[in-house]
C-alpha cells in the first residue's frame, strides 16, 4: 500500500467518527510513521530480547508534553496528545489488503480509546476480534490526501 493510501485509510477512520467522539479530539494529533524506534519500543516495555526477535507495536498514544513537576498543573482534558500509527509493522503482519485496512482501522480506534481512558486490558476483546466492525468498510476505496509528513488532520 502506498504511503498516500495508508494515510488515507487513517484519515477516513478519523473523518467517520461520530461527532460525540470527534468533539473530544481537539487536543489529539494523529501521525503515521514507518517504524517505531527502539527507544519507543523500550518505553512501552519491550525488552531488548523482544525487540531483537521482532516484537513491535502498531500504534502509540502518548502525551506531547513529557511528565515533569509542572505538568501536574495542566488539565488532562486540554493537554496535547499524539497518536502514531506505524505503517511497517501493520503491512508486514497483514499482507492481505482487505485485512490490512481492517487492522489499520482497529489500530486507530484502539489508540483513540486510550484517550478516553481505556487500557490495553480493556481493549483485549476488541483487539482479538478479526473484524469487530463487521461492515466491510475495508472494501471502501475512497482515499483522502494527507500532507507530505504523514500528519493526518480530521
Amino acid at each position: 500500500m502506498t504511503w498516500k493510501e495508508f494515510c488515507g485509510v487513517v484519515k477516513q477512520v478519523l473523518d467517520n467518527l461520530p461527532e460525540e467522539i470527534s468533539h473530544h479530539l481537539g487536543n489529539v494529533i494523529v501521525d503515521v510513521e514507518q517504524e517505531p524506534s527502539p527507544e519507543v519500543l523500550r518505553a512501552v516495555g519491550l525488552t531488548e530480547e523482544e525487540i531483537a526477535t521482532g516484537h513491535t507495536i502498531y500504534g502509540l498514544f502518548e502525551p506531547v508534553i513529557k511528565t515533569s513537576p509542572w505538568t501536574e498543573a495542566i488539565d488532562p482534558h486540554t493537554m496535547p496528545y499524539r497518536i502514531v500509527i506505524y505503517k511497517g509493522p501493520l503491512e508486514r503482519d497483514f499482507p492481505d489488503p482487505e485485512q490490512l485496512r481492517i487492522e489499520i482501522r482497529k489500530t486507530v480506534i484502539h489508540e483513540l480509546a486510550h484517550h478516553f481512558g481505556w487500557t490495553d486490558r480493556d481493549l483485549e476483546r476488541f483487539d482479538n476480534t478479526p473484524d469487530p466492525f463487521g461492515d466491510h468498510e475495508a472494501d471502501n476505496k475512497r482515499w483522502s490526501t494527507p500532507d507530505q509528513s504523514g500528519h493526518i488532520s480530521s
